[in-house]
């Protein structure tokens, strides 16, 4: 059984006993935020990334959720992508069609992929275009206290060194305050290019949820969540802190072993 606390501004935080467990939670999670921002807005705009996370959304392609999902009504977007070929293994939109938007009937049109045959910049450039054009048409909603697009959900995983999306400990696009979308051409990992979500972007949605599993990124937990004081490192994922939206972690025990328990108010 789940246990699920509230850490003051880090938001509220649920322990899984087991892979299977959070899977099941995180669709029950995505499919209430999908039927009610549907009945609110008529669609539901969400922004997946890459690495483990596709497979732990799975489940969204079983019963009852590939019936019960209003899928017609979902716009996908990336929060971050590699700057490779669509059919490429390091494709998050590989990833996510293999895994969910091949299995589901997802409008073709509405997914919004980044243009990969151009550089890092020009992809950047050209996905935040695409995405002021939808917020214009209200397909995204737009912040309340800034001008940056508010979607309904923003999916993201992190890194053992704490990066969220393809935003990495010391990069000075941490601070980028002025662009929705920006890049990078010297990843810590690879491949080298890619694009991001900014922070003011992930800051603005009305839910973020942060997805993670495995003892490797147990202490990027604990720094991220745990109030560890201003000596102690402060990864990327720390900064995430919505606006005026909801944030859940989705954690495992393994990732979660690190946490300060005693902190939590459940």
């Amino acid at each position: 059984m789940a246990v699920s606390g509230a850490r003051d501004d880090r938001g509220e935080v649920r322990i899984h006993e087991s892979l299977d467990e959070l899977s099941t939670n995180l669709a029950d999670y995505i499919a209430e935020l999908s039927e009610a921002s549907v009945k609110e807005r008529g669609v539901f705009a969400i922004a997946l990334s890459g690495g483990s996370l596709v497979g732990l959304i799975g489940k969204l392609c079983e019963a009852p959720y590939n019936k019960t999902v209003d899928w017609s009504k979902w716009y996908i977007f990336w929060a971050d992508e590699r700057v490779v070929a669509k059919n490429h293994t390091d494709s998050n939109y590989k990833q996510a069609k293999d895994g969910l938007l091949s299995k589901v009937p997802i409008v073709p049109s509405h997914v919004h992929s980044i243009n990969y045959s151009v550089s890092a910049e020009e992809a950047a450039d050209e996905y935040k275009f695409s995405i002021r054009q939808l917020v214009k048409t209200r397909v995204v909603s737009v912040s309340e206290i800034g001008d940056c697009p508010k979607f309904d959900l923003i999916l993201l995983g992190m890194g053992p060194d704490g990066h969220i999306a393809s935003l990495f400990p010391n990069n000075s696009v941490l601070n980028e305050s002025d662009e929705w979308v920006t890049f990078i051409t010297d990843s810590p990992e690879p491949p080298l290019e890619r694009i991001t979500f900014t922070l003011p972007v992930i800051n603005s949605a009305s839910n973020v949820a942060m997805v993670v599993t495995g003892d490797s990124k147990a202490e990027a937990v604990h720094f991220a969540i745990d109030n560890v004081g201003r000596d102690c490192p402060s990864p990327p994922a720390r900064m995430v802190q919505p606006m005026k939206g909801k944030l859940v972690w989705f954690l495992d025990k393994p990732a979660a072993s690190k946490l300060d328990r005693s902190q939590f108010s459940e």
